[in-house]
């Protein structure tokens, strides 16, 4: 165990101690909101304390089984080695563990998104490539078991997407798919293509939390530009006779968000307004993070929708994630929604980040 991963795990040694001793007082116990947040703490610091404790009894245990190791006796040694074998694969588990519980927490991996595409440079093949991007995200969210409903969309003429934003709902979506934001490019030979030859095209991809509404920043109504309009597409006759799809623009930023799907315009504002405040809290955190270095560096999550974070080629059936330099042959899959190891490897990436600025910390 490194030395800096040692001293963290200390410490919570020592706070375990004293939340024992406050939770044990009198006054503290009559203040039910001061015991109930120290009682939360308490089982935090439990949860990381006992695996530790854990962890030093196996390496004493192994100490000791590595001085039996010097006894004459064969069937002490034999003993001595299966104990240290058998002692060895629980702290490598335990060590894995209790470092996976010391990486920060972004507290809005465990939200909701909505999951943004657009058409970039390309024209049509651009557009039908958003199709084939929503396809397979649409596919892996549900072999997730996660829901997913569209907020906006506009469609193209060859049956992609100029535009689409959808939600989706279910355990840990934005910490899964917030490695998704960036561009997107693809090469192949499009369906308009008549010579055989290939192009290159390209689309963008913003994942935004969804917000929590009792956290959510708070948006004066004066600040608001809502415009109702008849909505296009399918929906039947009711929502095309009706201006029930929504436009809200945030005057002070700029920033637009509008819903046609629902079937009332009272569904349509409250969908386009919670897009909204999720796209004002994205602006608010790029800013603030834009104005931390160190973690900016790295373009995993950094959201910026000018990085070419993909490549998609076709001919050769090559999936290539530039950030982290993996590369896979297997694109049809990916493209069914096969997106596991990619996400996991994405994921591997940003723990040995951090576990990195954690230890640079020390």
């Amino acid at each position: 165990m490194k030395p800096f991963m040692r001293a963290q795990l200390e410490r919570n040694v020592q706070r375990l101690s004293e939340l024992d001793f406050l939770l044990s007082r009198e006054d503290i116990m009559k203040d039910m909101t001061q015991f109930l947040a120290l009682s939360r703490e308490h089982a935090e610091v439990a949860a990381l304390v006992t695996p530790y404790q854990r962890w030093l009894q196996l390496t004493h245990d192994s100490d000791s089984a590595h001085t039996m190791l010097q006894d004459s006796d064969p069937g002490v040694q034999a003993m001595a080695q299966e104990e240290i074998a058998t002692a060895t694969v629980q702290t490598e588990a335990l060590l894995a563990q209790l470092q996976r519980m010391l990486l920060p927490k972004d507290p809005d991996d465990a939200r909701n998104a909505f999951l943004e595409i657009r058409a970039g440079t390309g024209g049509d093949e651009s557009t039908l490539f958003a199709g084939d991007l929503l396809r397979m995200y649409t596919r892996f969210c549900a072999e997730r078991g996660w829901r997913v409903e569209v907020v906006s969309e506009s469609p193209s003429e060859l049956g992609g997407y100029k535009e689409v934003v959808v939600r989706i709902e279910g355990s840990g979506v934005y910490g899964c798919l917030k490695f998704e934001s960036g561009g997107h490019r693809v090469q192949r030979v499009p369906v308009t293509e008549t010579q055989g030859r290939i192009h290159t095209s390209a689309c963008t991809v913003a994942v935004l939390a969804e917000p929590d509404e009792a956290e959510a920043i708070k948006i004066n109504p004066s600040d608001l530009r809502i415009d109702t309009f008849r909505a296009s597409g399918a929906g039947g006759q009711h929502i095309n006779k009706t201006d029930s799809a929504v436009r809200i623009t945030h005057l002070p930023t700029g920033i637009v968000a509008e819903c046609q799907d629902g079937r009332s315009q009272h569904s349509n504002k409250a969908q386009a307004l919670r897009v909204l405040t999720a796209r004002i809290q994205e602006k608010d955190r790029s800013e603030r993070a834009a104005k931390d270095a160190a973690e900016r560096k790295s373009l995993i999550g950094s959201g910026d929708r000018s990085d070419r974070i993909r490549t998609y080629n076709f001919p050769q059936g090559r999936f290539t994630d530039h950030r982290i330099n993996l590369t896979l042959y297997k694109l049809l899959a990916i493209m069914e929604g096969d997106l596991g190891d990619v996400v996991e490897a994405l994921q591997a990436y940003e723990a040995a980040q951090q576990l990195a600025a954690l230890e640079d910390a020390v």
